[in-house]
């Protein structure tokens, strides 16, 4: 009985062990591919499986064969095996596992290794950022694969990592193309952002196009930004060579340039310049219209990923990209004196969004104006004013598209101009060597004319109110003896015959000044201010051989009266007198009237 139990329980326990290997208890081995799982057409690549020191043998084995693929022995070390394909091809590209065989059996399958096979058969798609490759730490970029080859499936690998970083479904882009967007972010200095993407259909999910060109993200920071320079002007030509550089007292040893739109970032090691300076040089080549576009530059240290804040952009204008010619014209012509107006109007017949002015030699970019359509003509007026010596030199324009705003026309004949004379203007203008302000239709050269006239027309006013105030001051004195004169209205006198002679009692303006008897009249000037309290005036009027000299006053004009001084007013005040005239020695014939003195108002 005790033996029976004894054969039962070792007979157990061997089953069960058994049973355990089986139903995987022994170590999961592990799958990988070197030098990698994505690997190029033609090219060897070696599957590792690793498992335990036990292990007799090793099987790989590939998705949707029935079949083993391959056996291998473990060699020296027991625990790993390798399964090597010299000749990369589609028949290899496939989704692979691996066990292993113990004396206590076979373990459990490892984890899928997907090896992938770039054909080069299939276009390389497209790889850019947006909104660019230039990313502030902690930002957020998103990355664009794109291609017009219609594949179903897009994916982004991360340089340094073995699988896939993300696999997206292509969705419908502009102009026949499909594409992936891919959310990538925070980026931080720390890590490097180097990015490739692919593409596959759907029913061949391991054979992938060729890779994208590598994208790099730029992480920048707020270090001191570098300064951006070229070599030639910033209008360029095709068959120029276009050279720039980026320069710092940073003390940089990296340096990168960005353009905007374009994925890449080409770096260089620095160079020392001159007292303390670092700087980059970018060799660009022989200009190509691709060149044309904005760019900036960045400056780093090679013991960290951050760079520096970005340079003030740099346009690069391609001219001759547009069959049409403007012409340039100055008005009001070449050879101006310093301190006058000038426009420099550029015209095109064709159609033209935009025109832009270039200075031979000039370091400032080249104006850029809208154009405006007037008399059949496309036309953008550059104003300068006022005209420096500075402003003198060639000049030339350019028209250009909405659509590409780098890519000009070609350029018009040069116009020069010319500034001579002495200096009027005090210095320099304060917004540059050739200030412009906004164009109109007439231009700013009618400006100095209408200055001229002005003041020509002020001096002749204010002659004029000179001589109305002297010929005013004049007529109001009483005329010398001999002159003729008009029959006056009798407004202020009254015969002393008349009944009632206070009540028809009128005053008199009177403005008199050095009043001089006529003949045959005699002036009393009769002091009645004790006699009469209210200050009224008697004047004695011979009717038979005079008249009263005195004028009636005319109130003076508002301008008039602005310019007589206090001197003036109390001169003609005092001259406001009481007048008495005796016109007979009869004393029958005398007519006395009552006047009331008022000051000339």
């Amino acid at each position: 009985m005790t033996l029976t139990l004894t054969t039962l329980l070792c007979l157990g326990l061997s089953l069960g062990s058994r049973t355990q290997a089986q139903t995987g208890t022994l170590p999961r081995p592990t799958v990988w591919a070197e030098p990698g799982s994505v690997m190029p057409w033609g090219t060897s690549v070696t599957i590792w499986c690793q498992g335990s020191l036990e292990a007799q043998e090793y099987r790989l084995l590939k998705e949707g064969e029935l079949e083993t693929w391959d056996r291998q022995k473990p060699l020296e070390t027991k625990d790993k095996v390798k399964f090597p394909i010299t000749h990369m091809a589609d028949i290899y590209a496939g989704r692979y596992r691996c066990d292993y065989l113990s004396p206590t059996g076979w373990s459990e399958p490892s984890d899928p290794l997907e090896l992938v096979v770039v054909t080069g058969s299939q276009g390389k798609p497209s790889l850019s950022a947006l909104p660019s490759p230039v990313v502030t730490s902690g930002g957020n970029v998103t990355l664009q694969c794109a291609s017009r080859m219609g594949f179903h499936r897009f994916i982004l690998m991360k340089e340094g990592e073995r699988q896939p970083s993300w696999t997206l479904d292509s969705q419908p882009a502009p102009h026949g193309r499909t594409q992936a967007l891919f959310p990538v972010g925070p980026v931080t200095p720390s890590l490097s952002w180097t990015f490739r993407c692919y593409g596959y259909y759907s029913n061949t999910p391991q054979v992938w196009s060729d890779p994208s060109d590598p994208l790099e993200l730029l992480v920048s920071g707020v270090s001191g930004k570098p300064s951006l320079l070229t070599q030639q002007d910033t209008v360029v030509t095709s068959g120029q060579r276009l050279t720039l550089q980026c320069r710092s007292d940073v003390g940089y040893n990296k340096f990168a340039l960005s353009k905007e739109g374009a994925p890449d970032l080409p770096q260089r090691l620095s160079r020392p310049t001159q007292s303390g300076l670092s700087g980059g040089t970018f060799y660009l080549g022989l200009v190509r219209p691709s060149h044309g576009g904005r760019y900036k530059c960045y400056g780093g240290h090679n013991l960290s990923s951050e760079w520096s804040a970005p340079s003030d952009p740099l346009d690069i204008l391609l001219a001759g990209q547009l069959s049409y010619t403007p012409s340039l014209s100055v008005l009001p012509g070449p050879t101006v004196a310093p301190g006058e107006n000038v426009t420099l109007l550029c015209q095109s017949r064709s159609s033209v969004d935009s025109f832009l002015l270039s200075k031979e030699g000039a370091a400032d970019p080249p104006l850029r104006l809208r154009s405006q359509y007037r008399a059949g003509q496309h036309q953008a007026e550059f104003p300068m004013s006022p005209v420096t010596s500075a402003h003198g030199g060639s000049y030339r324009c350019y028209g250009s598209a909405s659509t590409s705003p780098y890519l000009l026309s070609q350029p018009s004949d040069p116009l020069e101009l010319l500034v001579s004379g002495p200096s009027m203007d005090p210095g320099p203008p304060t917004t540059g060597p050739w200030t412009t302000g906004p164009g109109s239709a007439d231009g700013p050269h009618w400006y100095p004319n209408a200055l001229t006239g002005a003041s020509v027309a002020f001096v002749l006013l204010l002659g004029l109110l000179v001589f109305l105030l002297v010929r005013h001051r004049h007529r109001v004195k009483c005329r010398k003896p001999g002159a003729a004169d008009p029959e006056p209205k009798d407004r202020g006198l009254h015969d002393s015959s008349s009944p009632a002679p206070a009540a028809q009692e009128e005053s008199l303006y009177v403005a008199m000044q050095d009043i001089q008897p006529e003949e045959g009249v005699e002036l009393d000037h009769r002091n009645t201010q004790d006699e009469d309290p209210q200050g009224t005036t008697y004047v004695q009027v011979s009717r038979s051989k005079s008249r009263l000299r005195c004028g009636l006053a005319t109130s003076p004009s508002p301008v008039l009266e602005g310019l007589l001084d206090s001197e003036d007013r109390q001169a003609e005040e005092d001259r406001q007198m009481d007048c008495q005239v005796v016109a007979s020695d009869t004393p029958q014939d005398v007519t006395y009237a009552q006047l009331d003195p008022l000051a000339l108002r």
